[in-house]
């Protein structure tokens, strides 16, 4: 049985997108969350399978190259009860000045 991802929260996902100087972000963002909400990533390798680009790192958290690696979104995953938590988006720089590990 295929159980979708819960994504918490898509206003923080909104927020980003809604500033001027992101609004390019929107369409690719949505993409996105049209694809995380339906799909059925029980594991870190189903994640992987599906978004060939996005990078495992440590805690369970995936990272996600938005609008051709211009933005970064860090989701913490609980895959178990199929939820992902956004902990992080922004542009390239930005996430380059971040710990990944600890957000």
């Amino acid at each position: 049985m295929k159980w979708p991802v819960r994504i918490i929260a898509l206003k923080t996902i909104r927020e980003f997108w809604e500033k001027p100087a992101h609004a390019d972000s929107e369409k690719p963002l949505r993409y996105w969350y049209d694809i995380a909400r339906s799909a059925d990533w029980s594991s870190p390798q189903a994640v992987k399978a599906q978004w060939g680009n996005a990078s495992v790192i440590k805690d369970n958290r995936v990272v996600f190259n938005i609008a051709g690696n211009k933005y970064r979104l860090v989701v913490k995953f609980n895959y178990r009860k199929r939820r992902g938590f956004i902990r992080f988006i922004g542009t390239h720089a930005q996430y380059d000045s971040i710990n990944s590990g600890s957000i």
